[in-house]
């Protein structure tokens, strides 16, 4: 029961860590191998032409970003 306590300790001081972590740089945790980038594709998907909702969520996402831009102090 003592080792089931410790981990269940070690994982929650590690989450809590983590989150402190993003809380400061505001960077979502991303795995060290690149990803797709390392792939040479850009995207999730390989379509030539994004659908409807993926033009959509990409204009909000810019739209969010130059609002963030705009109303930045520092």
């Amino acid at each position: 029961m003592a080792t089931f306590i410790a981990a269940f300790l070690f994982l929650l001081v590690f989450f809590l860590l983590m989150s402190v972590g993003y809380l400061i740089k505001r960077k979502a945790v991303q795995g060290s191998c690149g990803g797709l980038g390392a792939l040479g594709i850009e995207k999730a998907c390989d379509c030539d032409e994004p659908c409807d909702r993926r033009k959509a969520r990409d204009a909000k996402e810019r739209e969010r970003q130059e609002k963030l831009a705009k109303h930045r102090i520092i």
